[in-house]
């Protein structure tokens, strides 16, 4: 076999697993509205948190 068959060969093994994975998409679709209720629950916690520090001394304020 010749050198250029060689290096033929060697390349269009080496590109065709390569374009093969080139092609693979993944798609992961999340519920919206589910989504939203989770972000809605961490903004209220993370309220919640805020409220009751307040400042040194101070009492927390009434909810």
């Amino acid at each position: 076999m010749t050198a250029m068959k060689m290096l033929m060969t060697g390349l269009a093994m080496t590109a065709l697993p390569t374009v093969l994975t080139g092609c693979v998409t993944i798609n992961i679709y999340f519920p919206a509205a589910a989504a939203e209720k989770a972000a809605d629950k961490i903004i209220d916690e993370v309220y919640r948190l805020d409220q009751n520090k307040g400042a040194a001394g101070e009492k927390p304020a009434a909810q």
